[in-house]
């Protein structure tokens, strides 16, 4: 068990901190790499993208779904790489990015997908932690979230560079320059999210008992919603369920009674009326609403509020609204009595075929 006091000695909380340090230093080292990179992309004919990634990566790839889709117009689809290594039946791929996306470097099963994809003829990119792992050997280009060792079994820092490394390559191959300056804030709105630890601290006793709740966000920061529900399962061994919002309308709304618990991801943009419809909905049902977002109306309905920065574009918004879904994970299992850093079953590195 760790006590509130000692938390601050473990691997998790070293790495949640480090994010803002971590995002600065690989947006300044890799955005001439990554421009480059896109630079030679912009010369293939590429006409979609196709992801393989796991666990935390795979959340990450669902951002890059909305983020490569809305920005790009580049359609985005996720591999099932047991395609691939279960049932030996590889899609035909024409004219796809191939990308992997792994920590470690080292997931066979996405390394599968991206050594076919290559040998169909599409070109392959690797985003890792480790560039001399396999799948950065395997790829025709690789970028390097250089997040340096990541012990925690739980992945945070490694999350938000990949959706910052994510961010960084769809805003060079818009060749819109702004949007690259524009991410130059991210490091400063995740240090402004990180000062929401003492709050989150105080209200996550009142979650203790919790057993089961709903993740809800929608757009860009739907990967959230699965990225915040894996923290709760994996740190509190709650069952947190991830939902869009406008999904969860379609039947597992049903599920709401007077003081169950829905976490909404909800930062200010296109999405936010739909939202805001749905926190009133889940208020007359006396649903215990606890939002992560700048938008006030929002804040306002809601049970427990955790207030975002509120300058922030809704594009890259995942990238500072995960970080209280973090501390919130990380406080909550020291109070049920958990270590944050030994959850049960689990280890650093998932090898699946």
């Amino acid at each position: 068990m760790v006590q509130r006091g000692d938390i601050k000695a473990t691997n998790l909380f070293r790495e949640i901190h480090e994010q803002p340090r971590v995002l600065s230093r690989l947006l300044k080292k890799s955005g001439d790499p990554i421009r480059r990179i896109a630079d030679e992309l912009a010369r293939r004919d590429i006409g979609w993208l196709f992801i393989a990634a796991r666990g935390t990566s795979d959340n990450a790839a669902t951002y890059a779904k909305y983020l490569f889709a809305s920005v790009n117009r580049l359609p985005t689809s996720l591999a099932a790489p047991s395609l691939y290594t279960v049932y030996r039946r590889p899609p035909r791929l024409a004219n796809a990015l191939v990308i992997g996306i792994s920590q470690s470097g080292e997931a066979l099963d996405v390394l599968e997908v991206v050594k076919k994809g290559k040998a169909q003829g599409n070109p392959t990119l690797a985003i890792t932690n480790n560039p001399s792992s396999p799948l950065a050997k395997a790829a025709d280009f690789s970028i390097d979230i250089d997040v340096g060792t990541e012990q925690s079994v739980a992945a945070t820092k490694s999350y938000t560079a990949q959706l910052t490394a994510l961010a960084a390559l769809s805003s060079c191959l818009s060749g819109d320059e702004a949007r690259m300056e524009s991410l130059k804030a991210v490091p400063d709105l995740v240090r402004q999210a990180l000062s929401l630890e003492e709050e989150i601290a105080q209200v996550v006793q009142r979650y203790r008992y919790m057993d089961s709740c709903a993740v809800l966000a929608r757009g860009f920061n739907y990967a959230n919603a699965f990225e915040f529900s894996l923290k709760l399962k994996e740190l509190t061994y709650v069952v947190a369920e991830p939902y869009s919002s406008v999904d969860f309308l379609h039947g597992p709304i049903a599920i709401i009674e007077t003081g169950f618990p829905v976490f909404l991801i909800a930062p200010k943009g296109k999405v936010s009326p739909g939202l805001l419809d749905l926190t009133s909905k889940l208020a007359e049902r006396g649903s215990e609403i606890v939002s992560i977002s700048n938008d006030r109306k929002l804040l306002s309905k809601s049970t427990r509020a955790f207030r975002l920065p509120g300058d922030m574009q809704e594009w890259f918004s995942p990238i500072p609204a995960i970080v209280p879904a973090q501390l919130f994970s990380m406080y909550l299992s020291a109070a049920k009595g958990y270590h944050p850093d030994r959850p049960r079953g689990l280890k650093k590195i998932t090898l699946t075929r």
